[in-house]
């Protein structure tokens, strides 16, 4: 899955990538937005079970954006942030956090999820909400940057989405 930034510039412009007139975020705990075109994402749904993973992280005063992008925004981000020349699942800024929260920009892709959602037999949606969790994981701590921490940090995922009442996803075939 895609990577995780954690520098202080690059916070700095995701934050004005989020909020494009360079206001605060709203006050709202969790925000999902999509960009133009992309259609058929179910942000209520999404929220909802954002929500519940975030209650079942124990990160109650957590502040999670998350904005769906396409390919081509995820490309140029990709290579913004961490020079790779395509197009990604998910990119996490850890903005920081404590016992009891997450505060974090997560950036997911709909064409991404689209393609992986129809190779493991579910919904478009319910493939967002991995990349989601994913992201949420390593704002505490997991990594999935060897062979071990990757299949830990995908069961942790399917755990928690198993909790929510999603269903595993990771490991789903269709």
């Amino acid at each position: 899955m895609g990577g995780m930034l954690c520098t202080k510039k690059m916070e700095e412009q995701m934050t004005m990538e989020f909020n494009s007139d360079g206001e605060d975020p709203p006050e709202q705990t969790i925000t999902i937005s999509t960009d133009d075109g992309i259609l058929d994402i179910d942000t209520d749904w999404l929220l909802h079970k954002t929500t519940l993973a975030q209650k079942y992280l124990g990160k109650d005063q957590s502040v999670i954006a998350v904005r769906v992008v396409n390919d081509a925004t995820m490309s140029q981000m990709h290579n913004k942030h961490l020079g790779e020349d395509s197009t990604t699942d998910v990119l996490t800024f850890d903005q920081g956090g404590s016992d009891d929260s997450i505060d974090a920009d997560i950036v997911i892709c709909s064409d991404v999820a689209i393609r992986a959602a129809d190779e493991r037999g579910h919904t478009m949606n319910e493939e967002l909400l991995l990349y989601i969790v994913h992201g949420m994981l390593h704002c505490i701590g997991f990594d999935d940057h060897d062979e071990n921490s990757h299949r830990a940090m995908h069961e942790e995922e399917d755990k928690i989405l198993l909790a929510i009442g999603v269903g595993e996803i990771w490991s789903r075939r269709s």
